[in-house]
């Protein structure tokens, strides 16, 4: 799955294109490498995340195309 619909997913970012920007912006890192937004992430990767002045890290615990907003969550874990 690419990282920009996996960010909007798993509703780390609220919008695919706003999570494209961020990749294109270098503000996401997938194991420590710089991400594109078609860049493919798969279970047990690590995503660094850059907020601002904040960073989110987490792993990828499951991929899925169609989630819930409850079941949101359960896509990563922090690390």
């Amino acid at each position: 799955m690419r990282i920009d619909k996996y960010l909007k997913n798993s509703r780390i970012i609220k919008r695919r294109t706003i999570a494209k920007e961020a990749c294109d912006r270098g503000r996401v890192l997938i194991n420590d490498r710089q991400a594109k937004a078609g860049d493919e992430v798969k279970v047990g990767d690590q995503v660094s995340i850059s907020f601002g002045s904040e960073e989110m890290k987490i792993e990828i615990v499951d991929l899925k195309e169609n989630v819930r907003k409850e079941d949101a969550e359960k896509l990563y874990r922090r690390i």
